[in-house]
């Protein structure tokens, strides 16, 4: 008799991947692309284990598709486009259902795959290991400036490693014009792995050659993400990156405090980018008592030729509006590290262009315990910018009234403002300020929609988001009072959407006036063309059928359905769209 060979138990040959879950996050299209791929056999399992599942996957490239767990929890990462732009793409689909097929055999020759080679390459002995790998840099770029400069890092001085890694930094943050959105995350690994490199220096006492290597790095990345499409902030995180190991070279390097102060001020006063915002509290434990000190002069001396920006006094971007927001920020962070919040008020005092400048100070006010400030400065902003009110200072003030008894001036504030600049919010907050008692809500709601009514009859009344006449069908829906809405309608039109959503609201009170609106939207639909605009008609189609039914007027529906078909018989998608049978029935009952 002979003995089978023990399966190894660390592989998983049977569904290890719930497939159900696997449609889940491929989405069904997706995952009928995978599957395809699967059947086409454009995969190859390279390796496999208990909880990893290695494959190249050959798409318009051939790609490293790579899944981790097993059953119901899995990851998965792909160097396709599609991974990087959507997620789970059809190349780990492939990879999953090629997995779950795996027989005993295949699932143990994938899993020795890697140790095979691995061995092999072992056996070799040095010197043909190092052949084979000078072979292959020679045509790869890349691997050969890596060899090099790990080299250099063992052998070479600081002056001849700083010319090799400077050169490096150049050739990995060139742009070459402009970095498109699809290429920009190829760019940025190649950066990382360069500061990967630089990063190992500190360790070897070369901390300060880092410093010297990231100033000019630090130059050549800020020009460079003005030539990139970032979006999904790869350039960023290189930029980051970077960011932590210049500091864990000032660490390690010995360094003058209060010049690091002055150059770190520097970067992130004159930097167009953020990355070194807030470096007085991220490099606190390196400056030190002596750094921060002069970093805090620094940042008072610049402070005091800023201008005051004062209510109307100020554009949305003056020309010390940068300066003026990232002093701010580091005088406040002195500071909160001192408990003062006289010094913080004083810092924010510096600009009260706008309501909500004022609303910054009384919830600061507010926090620290400090009732009766906030409440001043609540008010001050509130008379500041009576004729263009912030509706959070409004709300803000009236909270206080209340907290203080003042329920008649928190009311009296909600309906000053709901006069001058109405909106849905402002009309909710003064329901609820009119308390339990129906009878006052119903009076509260009754005022409102009365100052809307008058609103929409005046030609330059405005409301905070919309236009009088949207507000008041707002809140006529949401009060349903529909007949009272749909007159509003008939006298002054409305948007297409406010009238789909009334139409939807009032299928059953207002059957006639919603078929109305359907067939209107219907209409415009079919005129329109393209896929989605005829799928949605189809629905308003099916919307009006079930109105008419429960009404009982079936043959109406046909007339209307035949009708709507002869006016639009030459859109051919429209057309398959709407069910054959239900066109032949309804044009056989029409006559």
């Amino acid at each position: 008799m002979i003995a089978k060979r023990p399966r190894r138990k660390d592989i998983v040959v049977s569904h290890r991947f719930d497939v159900a879950t696997l449609r889940e996050l491929a989405g069904d299209k997706v995952f009928a692309r995978g599957n395809e791929y699967k059947e086409d056999g454009r995969f190859e399992i390279v390796s496999i284990d208990r909880l990893r599942v290695l494959a190249r996957v050959v798409g318009s490239e051939i790609y490293r598709s790579e899944l981790r767990g097993t059953g119901k929890k899995f990851s998965g990462s792909c160097s396709c486009p599609a991974f990087s732009d959507w997620g789970f793409c059809k190349h780990l689909v492939a990879t999953a259902l090629a997995a779950n097929e795996l027989g005993p055999d295949a699932a143990e020759r994938a899993a020795n795959h890697v140790s095979k080679i691995r061995d092999r390459l072992r056996s070799k002995g040095i010197e043909p290991l190092i052949d084979m790998i000078m072979n292959l840099a020679e045509s790869d770029r890349d691997l050969f400036q890596r060899l090099e400069l790990a080299s250099a890092i063992e052998t070479a001085n600081d002056d001849t490693l700083f010319a090799q890694l400077k050169k490096a930094i150049t050739e990995a943050t060139r742009t070459r014009g402009y970095v498109e959105y699809g290429e920009a995350r190829a760019w940025a690994e190649k950066i990382n792995g360069l500061l990967q490199q630089i990063a190992g220096l500190i360790a070897g006492g070369r901390a300060q050659l880092v410093l010297r290597l990231l100033d000019y790095f630090f130059a050549r990345m800020d020009q460079a993400l003005q030539n990139m499409d970032d979006s999904d902030g790869d350039g960023g995180e290189a930029y980051a990156k970077a960011c932590e190991i210049h500091l864990a070279a000032c660490s390690k390097a010995k360094l003058d405090p209060v010049a690091l102060a002055r150059e770190l001020f520097r970067r992130e006063t004159e930097s167009e980018w953020d990355f070194f915002g807030g470096a007085s509290e991220t490099y606190a434990g390196v400056l030190g008592d002596a750094g921060l000190t002069e970093y805090r002069r620094l940042a008072s001396a610049e402070w005091r030729r800023i201008r005051p920006a004062r209510p109307g006094g100020r554009q949305f971007n003056d020309e010390q509006s940068s300066a003026r927001y990232r002093l701010g920020a580091i005088l406040e962070s002195f500071a909160e590290r001192d408990g003062d919040v006289d010094a913080k008020i004083a810092v924010r005092m510096k600009d009260l262009s706008t309501a909500y400048d004022y609303l910054g100070i009384a919830k600061l006010c507010l926090d620290n315990k400090r009732a009766a400030e906030a409440t001043k400065w609540a008010e001050e902003g509130l008379w500041q910018f009576e004729d263009r009110p912030d509706e959070r200072l409004v709300f803000f003030a009236a909270d206080l009234y209340r907290r203080s008894g003042r329920q008649t001036e928190a009311a009296g504030l909600l309906w000053r403002t709901f006069e001058r600049l109405p909106s849905i919010e402002l009309y909710r907050a003064l329901k609820k300020s009119a308390g339990p008692q129906r009878a006052a809500v119903d009076t509260a709601r009754d005022r409102a929609i009365s100052l809307l009514r008058d609103k929409v009859g005046q030609p330059d009344a405005k409301t905070r988001w919309s236009t009088p006449k949207e507000l008041l069908l707002r809140v006529l829906m949401a009060e349903k009072l529909f007949a009272e809405a749909w007159q509003v309608v008939r006298s002054h039109g409305c948007s297409g959407t406010q009238l789909l959503a009334l139409a939807e609201a009032t299928e059953r009170s207002h059957p006639d006036e919603a078929l109305s609106a359907y067939g209107q939207e219907v209409e415009r639909l079919a005129n329109l063309g393209g896929q989605g605009n005829y799928e949605t008609a189809k629905k308003l189609i099916e919307q009006m059928k079930s109105i008419r039914e429960r009404r009982g007027q079936h043959a109406d529906h046909d007339i209307f359905l035949v009708g709507f078909l002869s006016r639009h018989k030459a859109k051919r998608n429209l057309m398959k769209i709407l069910c054959a049978d239900a066109i032949d029935r309804a044009r056989q009952r029409a006559g």
